[in-house]
């Protein structure tokens, strides 16, 4: 049966796990740092010829545990292959570094996430490299930025915290025609609700980490491209730099992936109910939500993505800080912690200006776990006294 013809739960379900060790369904964790040949030319076979395996040769470079996980994510994604980091931020600034060099130049979404401008901004001017902020709410802004020596265009889309969209396909077909690699951080959507490389998209990158992992109880990155890119980033970034994802994170990643479909539906759901419920309120100046009527980029919203998440933030009328603070505290079922994508309810309070604001707001951003909806909106009711 061909793998591209089954749903995507099914694929989910079974893509990557065709060989059962020893009839388990499960796949065994391969908890080795190397593996070793029967033959001297077997040896240089595995790691001159196939340096990612199978055969394996040492798990800097691959391992089967973590392979399994990325043929599932490259299968759902719609590339050629997927490596995998330790982190979402290891998947970025590998993927950076791979497609960058000294007088380089980025154009990049200046609401990306945060270590992300972090990197560009101040880190990788050390090296002679620098980058332009836009907003990417149009295309004339993003080519209008690019010069001469622009090797790399950065997306985001939704983008963090105030969830703006890109014209993904017209940006990726306009920077092909001149060379310049683009790159996304497709976190937000997962290969559910969006696939940037089947819309012309180089580097495609994941916060495993987030909704693949699904559970809050491992940390990972994933970097999916053509077979070319992947050799490079073998050879080079990761071999050098060592970051690949350990063998257990690898298994619970797995793990995850089997529920993701379904995960995101639930997340989708709740965070429409949610969210409509909050823009009702009286405390509430606007909410940032791509899966809202309301939403300003609707059009290209119902264009470019096939669903949206339980990810959203909303600016309050109040700004006062302590009156803030005081919501997040009071609220019971949303905890106060960074990250997203789990089954638990976060909240987060903070205070931002994107480059276009002409003055910093106090926003707060929420992520609707996998409780029941009206639990949630109840939790919220309850808290919102302290912004009257």
């Amino acid at each position: 049966m061909d793998s591209t013809d089954l749903g995507l739960n099914t694929q989910l379900a079974h893509f990557g796990e065709d060989e059962k060790v020893l009839g388990a369904v499960v796949p065994p964790i391969f908890q080795s740092s190397l593996f070793v040949f029967d033959t001297y030319e077997d040896f240089c076979s595995g790691i001159y010829e196939r340096p990612e395996g199978p055969p394996y040769h040492y798990s800097r470079i691959g391992n089967p545990s973590v392979h399994v996980a990325e043929k599932k994510i490259a299968q759902i994604e719609g590339t050629d292959g997927c490596k995998l980091c330790s982190t979402g931020q290891a998947a970025i600034t590998l993927a950076i570094m791979s497609s960058v060099q000294k007088g380089a130049h980025v154009v990049a979404v200046g609401t990306c996430y945060g270590p992300t401008r972090y990197l560009l901004e101040e880190y990788l001017p050390k090296f002679g490299v620098t980058a332009t902020f836009v907003t990417g709410l149009s295309t004339e802004e993003i080519f209008e930025a690019i010069r001469p020596e622009t090797s790399m265009v950065y997306l985001e889309s939704p983008s963090s915290i105030i969830f703006r969209l890109q014209e993904i396909e017209i940006i990726a077909k306009h920077c092909r025609e001149k060379g310049i690699t683009t790159m996304i951080d497709n976190t937000y959507c997962t290969p559910v609700f969006c696939n940037p490389a089947k819309l012309g998209i180089d580097i495609v990158l994941h916060s495993a980490t987030k909704f693949m992992g699904g559970h809050s109880d491992l940390t990972a990155g994933a970097i999916c491209t053509n077979s070319a890119r992947i050799e490079k980033l073998i050879r080079s970034e990761i071999n050098l730099l060592g970051s690949l994802l350990a063998p257990f994170p690898a298994w619970l990643l797995t793990r995850g992936l089997r529920t993701l479909g379904i995960r995101m539906q639930r997340h989708q759901q709740t965070g429409n109910i949610v969210a409509s419920w909050l823009e009702g309120q009286p405390q509430v100046e606007r909410i940032f939500h791509v899966g809202l009527e309301s939403y300003p980029q609707r059009e290209l919203f119902l264009r470019q993505m096939r669903g949206s998440t339980s990810l959203f933030t909303f600016e309050p009328k109040c700004q006062e800080k302590a009156k803030i603070a005081a919501f997040a505290n009071r609220l019971q079922l949303y905890q106060i912690g960074v990250s997203w994508g789990g089954f638990e309810s976060l909240v987060v309070p903070l205070e931002m200006k994107p480059d276009d604001w002409t003055e910093s707001r106090w926003l707060i951003r929420f992520f609707c776990g996998l409780e029941e909806p009206e639990d949630l909106i109840a939790d919220i009711e309850q808290a919102l006294v302290e912004l009257d």
